[in-house]
């Protein structure tokens, strides 16, 4: 067979990459078919090493399935640390024997990486919903309570009550139904870190939208974190109506500008 159809061929379907395909490939005389047997070799090494981290990932849910509970939920937050912005989380519902290639915590991803998992995770899911909660309610409550009440209200606003929740770090008060605190939980459990991962691209996205706004903090490069650019523009212009005024740099910052027309 001509190697250009046997990359043709392989290019996309790994599981068709068989022993006796790199068997064939290895004992050609043709060293392109036996350097192709050494590429298609390690492809399949990546595929099986994936199926296996996912297999592990979803170990939880499929444990939880075995037994009867279908409806699970995973609940993360995310802007916890950021001078600016809101706390932002999501709840998401997978379907049973959700495996989604390179799906991990939203933290070990590239921006791009985030936004193709973001488009995957919700064409999949049974359903998803972010809850928000911004910087003067942060301010009011404090962050940690800002940040329950923002899981919370992802789970309330989902499609339909799940069973279960399973959730980042800690449990959450007043949502009435079951609940499982797993430390850890967006490296160790899939639908947490599917929902890590669609909580961070909309505070991303938010958080661009807030600098056409507010231009001289960097918000589309920063999210809002204390970066030498923000705490600089910070020093100097004092913060804007979407700065979180308990946080230290932001108390401790010049009075800031008002809001601009329009907001």
């Amino acid at each position: 067979m001509p190697l250009e159809e046997i990359r043709r061929r392989f290019a996309q379907d790994s599981g068709r990459i068989t022993s006796n395909l790199l068997r064939a490939l290895r004992n050609d005389p043709r060293a392109g078919a036996r350097a192709m047997a050494g590429r298609l070799a390690a492809r399949r090494r990546r595929v099986v090493a994936e199926r296996r981290r996912l297999r592990e990932l979803f170990r939880t849910e499929d444990e939880l399935r075995s037994r009867g509970v279908v409806r699970i939920a995973g609940v993360d937050e995310v802007g916890m640390g950021p001078l600016a912005g809101p706390v932002v989380a999501a709840a998401v519902v997978l379907p049973p024997g959700t495996r989604i290639d390179g799906l991990r915590d939203s933290k070990l991803l590239s921006a791009r990486a985030r936004e193709r998992l973001d488009r995957e995770i919700r064409s999949r899911a049974l359903c998803y919903a972010v809850g928000y909660v911004g910087p003067a309610e942060v301010d009011r409550l404090n962050v940690y309570r800002a940040g329950l009440l923002a899981m919370r209200l992802a789970v309330e606003s989902l499609g339909a009550p799940p069973q279960i929740a399973l959730i980042d770090g800690r449990r959450v008060p007043e949502l009435e139904l079951e609940q499982r605190m797993v430390v850890g939980g967006d490296r160790k459990v899939g639908s947490i870190a599917a929902a890590s991962i669609l909580a961070k691209v909309w505070r991303d996205r938010y958080m661009l939208e807030l600098d056409a706004y507010y231009p001289d903090y960097g918000f589309a490069r920063n999210s809002g974190y204390g970066t030498a650019e923000h705490l600089g523009a910070l020093s100097r212009r004092g913060p804007s109506p979407v700065h979180r005024s308990s946080f230290g740099p932001v108390r401790r910052a010049p009075a800031g500008r008002g809001v601009p027309e329009g907001v």
